[in-house]
């Protein structure tokens, strides 16, 4: 029978992107979304979708048992930074205790080869830049804390002792993810989304009035935060990556995903002017609790021990594809 990968959140943003090009390759795919933030429509017609949640032991057991899965890629998840702040426990049910649950029932079925969606988040604010896999981890938030609890989860299952083929994994910590598919089937597609670019996009569309730049006197080149953007799609290719190592027998790691190069809030918001060819309204505000002024990733990690190749590693086509899809998923809503 032939082997599956199941994915969880794969009908949210960057989870859709990852099961088409999964569908793409050839790969038998189930996946298990509660639409919490999730769309039916993004999910490949020839994926299996079921609906559901991560953290139902007993479902996903069943599927895994029922397809035949070898691989997991675990997406579902809260990711809004602020809410994480003010309702952390719902951060720790879904981001960790669900996590908990997913991985027993992995356990339980016998599926020792698990790629986890990971945060730069960890970080916090790091002393050093560009971050590494070896800077500290010290997380200034419950959205860190609880993506940081299920590293640690993984790490002592795959570090038990006397155990034949024992769990592996890879953790794929994110930084700044933009961007949508060439061909526009799946984009940044949830409720709310607080992202630069997202937002910068809706404000070029009109349906911000203005878009806020939150700290204009940090110690940067123009004195507005810098980041380190990765296309999605450049993103989603990484995890095919990471599965293919595991299948080959590959060791449990933790990977930064990023292009290892940082553009500041201004530069951004440029940028989107550029490809919009819209000069919406820019509001200077004070700095946010807790924004680091830099945080760029240190990669060398993931192009020594992953086939991944980027492809859209360029600022105005992430901003471009972002701005055609917000224009597409506008008159989508309509």
């Amino acid at each position: 029978m032939t082997k599956s990968v199941l994915v969880t959140g794969g009908a949210g943003y960057i989870g859709s992107h990852t099961c088409h090009q999964l569908v793409d390759a050839g790969e038998k795919v189930v996946v298990i979304d509660n639409f919490y933030s999730g769309h039916r429509w993004a999910v490949p017609e020839d994926a299996v979708l079921v609906e559901g949640d991560a953290g139902d032991i007993e479902l996903a057991s069943q599927l895994m048992h029922q397809h035949n899965v070898d691989t997991v890629i675990h997406f579902a998840g809260h990711i809004v930074v602020p809410e994480s702040v003010t309702d952390p426990l719902k951060y720790y049910r879904n981001n960790t205790q669900n996590s908990r649950n997913l991985l027993e029932a992995c356990i339980n079925s016998g599926v020792n080869q698990f790629v986890f969606s990971s945060t730069a988040a960890v970080y916090g604010i790091p002393d050093e830049q560009p971050a590494t896999e070896q800077t500290e981890t010290s997380p200034i938030n419950a959205y860190g804390r609880s993506k940081l609890m299920t590293e640690w989860m993984m790490k002592d299952l795959s570090n038990r002792p006397d155990v034949e083929d024992n769990f592996r994994f890879t953790a794929l910590r994110y930084f700044n993810v933009a961007g949508a598919r060439a061909d526009l089937k799946v984009g940044q597609a949830t409720p709310e989304a607080t992202h630069l670019i997202k937002v910068a996009c809706q404000a070029a569309l009109g349906q911000r009035d203005s878009i806020e730049i939150f700290g204009t006197d940090y110690p940067t080149s123009d004195g507005t935060g810098v980041r380190d953007y990765i296309h999605v799609e450049d993103l989603a290719s990484a995890h095919l990556s990471a599965v293919a190592r595991l299948r080959a027998g590959g060791d449990s790691q933790i990977i930064n995903c990023g292009y290892g190069q940082g553009y500041s809030v201004r530069e951004v918001i440029q940028m989107v002017k550029k490809v919009s060819g819209v000069d919406f309204t820019v509001i200077e505000s004070p700095r946010r609790a807790g924004d680091p002024p830099e945080l760029i990733a240190g990669n060398q990690l993931i192009h020594q021990l992953l086939d991944w190749k980027t492809r859209y590693q360029d600022l105005e086509v992430i901003c471009r594809t972002a701005y055609e899809w917000e224009s597409k998923w506008a008159k989508m809503q309509q």
